[in-house]
This record gives structure tokens, C-alpha cells and sequence, in this order.
């Protein structure tokens, strides 16, 4: 570990050039997309591993791992160094036309480290695509036309990922589009009164009501609904209602995937094998790749191509995104990150419970590389995001009203990086609050 590697502030934080370039975004981007102020955000140069360097020189520690893309480091050199040997040989492809062979490496390798049994596989970009083309494949496997998910859930922003969305404020503005809606459950929370079997009852029951649900879409953690952990052996209790009931079981693993929870997937845990899993995020390190793999018999339900497919994309299986994601999978390997994670994760949820007896601080959960910092509001939560953002190290604020830091760097992040961070990130929340 070099002095490179900690966070090191030469300018104000965001500094001049951050705030120039803040304009221009603001002349040019629509509105809705980027949060702008005059304390907020820097824009990044150069990322290594787990440090972030942004435009104005300053360096900061990654504790996001950028959205939870870059589990085997920012510009990882062996990732680098395929993306770019593609480069020089083939960019692009023909999609669901004239394949690629780094394609066919990359089913080899998912082949080797997916959950058993999950043997065909949908490539895609987003994540939301491979949501989507998982609720496709329940509803020609099912003949039904209705999916149950979860209030909290976040499965993307695109109509179809929507149609299953669970967080009130995203899918409002656009509900008389969507069409039906979902069955919507309650999330059970471990550490609560509610033991896993009672929470299966409940959701049994729920699921009673109707006799044409498609799909069951669930993530074993919500992320984005502030890192909440449903009861140990839920998922478990989950997978044979969905077999009683004869619903396909979607686990969406867009963010939990590829080591992040100490487990390849966080399914492995409980020995859960859904029908399919979608995946994403750390998929490519960074290059947009994603996919919904499942069971040969649920995804058998769509027709053998005869020359045009019912579902595909100009980008479906980018040469790029298969380079990634094959030297990704090599790099989790090689350096047993998921076993990292695991390991330093429960060192990782010791240090943050200590923070628990600070001010405005109402629970820490987590698990590996994937932690929440529940705050008593966003506003407190924000406030401590920006002055450890200004102190040279990176959160993100999560929750559905906003009010959680989500922890969760790079896999590769030194033990000397986390330490440090976690000091920057004790400061703030005393200073602030």
C-alpha cells in the first residue's frame, strides 16, 4: 500500500474546473438526470483500483465501487488489457446474425461459476434489459401475464423493469402506460420479529389470491431500497412456494452478483437455484454487459430462431462486453475476491456497528462487501456524503427516502484504504450530526 493509494485533496472540493464543467452540464444534459449544486458532485478524471482521481487532481477512496461495477478494481489491467486486444480485432459484431467467438468463451466461463443448472443465458447491456428479458421468458414459459415483486424493489427504469418496480416515486409518473400492476409484497427484515418461515406464510397467502402470477421477481438483498436483508432462509422457503405454485422464481443479482456479498451470488448462501438470475453491474468491470441466465426448461419456452428474433438488440453480445466480462471472471478467480469479501466483510460489518451509537444513526446491515448506514433522514445522510466526499472519500446515499450511506467498495480496496475511509466517514457523521 503506497501514499497513492489514500485520498489526497490539492484543490477545493468540487474545485474550479469540477464547477466549470457542472455549468456545462447543466446547459446541455436534461435536467432530470444529473444533481447538481454548488457543494456537489465532482467530475471524475482517472480510477485505479479503489482510488478516484477527478478532474481538479483531487483523490479520493472508492466506497462505491462506482454503482457496485467495479468489484475487480477501476481499470483493472487485465480487464484493460482484453478490452483492448478486442479492440484491435474485432469491435462490433452482428448481434443475433454473425455471433462473435469471444461470445462463446464468455458462456463457457459463466457456465463454470453460475449456480448449477442455470445452462442458458440471454446476453444483454442494462440490467433492465435482463429483466426484462426474464419476465419474456415467464410469461411464454407460464402463458401468464402478471409478476409479483416486492415494495423497495429496484430492477431499472425502463418500462418493462417498471412494471415490477416497488419504489412508488419512479413508477408514478408513467403508471398509465404500465398497463397492470404488479402483486406487490412486503420485504421481510431480518433482525425483526419475523422469522423466515412465518414471512414465507405471508407471502404464501399473498400469493394465493391469484392464479395467473408469471413470475416471482425478488432480490436476495434490496439495494437500492437501502441494503435491506430479508430473515435467514427466506429465499429457501421462497423457491418451493414458487414450485408449489408454479411460478417462476427471478432473482435479480444485478448488484449483489460476481463476490459482492462474499458468495459468487448471494442465492449460494441459502443453496437457492432460481429459475433464472439476472446479472450485471460488475459483469464487465465497467463495460455495459448483463444477462438472465436460467433453466434450460423455462428458457426453452422461446421458439428456436428461424431467422428473426423475437427479443434481441443491435449491442446483444458486444464483442467488448464479452472481453470484459471473460478477463472479469478470470480476475474474480484469480484473486478469490468473493472469499476477500467474506473475510474483510465481517471485519467491514465490526467497524461500521461501532458507529451505531452515534447521533442520528439508526441501524448498520450488511453483508461482505455490502453494507447500510441507516441515518433518522436524507437530509443527514446527504450532509454526511458531502463531507466525506470533501474530506476525500466517496459514499453514496441510498434508501427509499434517501436516508442510508450504502458502503460498498471495490473488492480489491486496500485494508488500509477501508480503514482510512472508514475514519473519514466516522468524522463526518460526528461533525455533521
Amino acid at each position: 500500500m503506497s501514499l497513492r493509494d489514500l485520498e489526497r485533496l490539492v484543490e477545493s472540493v468540487p474545485g474550479p474546473r469540477s464547477k466549470r464543467l457542472a455549468s456545462l452540464l447543466r446547459k446541455y444534459e436534461s435536467r432530470n438526470v444529473t444533481y447538481l449544486s454548488d457543494d456537489f458532485p465532482v467530475f471524475w478524471e482517472s480510477a485505479n483500483g479503489a482510488t478516484v482521481t477527478d478532474v481538479d487532481g483531487n483523490r479520493y477512496i472508492d466506497c462505491t465501487a462506482a454503482f457496485g461495477v467495479a468489484n475487480a478494481g477501476h481499470c483493472n489491467p487485465r480487464v484493460t488489457a482484453a478490452v483492448l486486444e478486442q479492440v484491435e480485432r474485432l469491435v462490433h459484431g452482428m448481434g443475433d446474425v454473425h455471433p462473435s467467438a469471444v461470445r462463446v468463451r464468455l458462456f463457457e466461463r459463466l457456465s463454470q461459476v453460475l449456480p448449477k443448472d442455470l445452462d442458458r443465458v440471454f446476453l444483454a447491456t442494462t440490467g433492465s434489459e435482463a429483466i426484462e428479458a426474464a419476465l419474456k421468458t415467464a410469461m411464454l414459459y407460464t402463458g401468464k401475464a402478471r409478476f409479483a415483486a416486492y415494495r423497495g424493489g429496484y430492477h431499472g427504469l425502463s418500462f418493462g423493469a417498471l412494471a415490477i418496480g416497488g419504489i412508488e416515486r419512479f413508477r408514478a409518473p408513467f403508471a398509465a402506460a404500465l398497463g397492470a400492476e404488479p402483486m406487490l409484497l412486503d420485504f421481510p427484515r431480518a433482525n425483526c420479529e419475523v422469522e423466515a418461515r412465518e414471512a414465507a406464510s405471508q407471502t404464501h397467502r399473498r400469493l394465493s389470491e391469484r392464479n395467473d402470477i408469471a413470475a416471482l421477481v425478488v432480490e436476495p438483498i434490496q439495494g437500492r431500497a437501502g441494503i435491506i436483508l430479508p430473515p435467514p432462509g427466506y429465499l429457501r422457503e421462497l423457491r418451493a412456494i414458487c414450485d408449489e405454485r408454479n411460478i417462476v422464481m427471478i432473482v435479480d443479482e444485478i448488484y449483489t452478483g460476481f463476490g459482492r456479498t462474499g458468495e459468487w451470488f448471494a442465492v449460494e448462501r441459502e443453496g437457492v437455484v432460481p429459475d433464472i438470475l439476472c446479472i450485471g453491474k460488475a459483469m464487465g468491470s465497467g463495460f455495459p454487459i448483463s444477462a438472465a441466465a436460467g433453466r434450460s426448461e423455462v428458457m426453452d419456452a422461446w421458439p428456436v430462431s428461424s431467422g428473426e428474433a423475437l427479443h434481441t438488440s443491435t449491442y446483444l453480445g458486444h464483442p467488448l462486453g464479452c472481453a470484459a466480462a471473460v478477463a472479469t471472471i478470470d480476475e474474480i478467480e484469480r484473486l478469490q475476491l468473493p472469499t476477500r469479501a467474506r473475510r474483510l466483510g465481517g471485519e467491514l460489518g465490526s467497524r461500521l456497528r461501532e458507529l451505531s451509537s452515534l447521533e442520528g444513526i439508526v441501524e448498520v446491515r450488511g453483508r461482505g462487501f455490502l453494507w447500510g448506514i441507516a441515518f433518522r433522514d436524507a437530509a443527514l445522510a446527504a450532509a454526511v456524503v458531502k463531507r466525506a466526499l470533501r474530506a476525500g472519500a466517496i459514499f453514496l446515499q441510498s434508501g427509499i427516502a434517501g436516508e442510508v450511506i450504502a458502503v460498498s467498495p471495490p473488492l480489491v480496496i486496500g485494508e488500509e484504504q477501508l480503514e482510512r475511509a472508514l475514519e473519514i466517514l466516522k468524522v463526518a457523521i460526528v461533525e455533521t450530526a
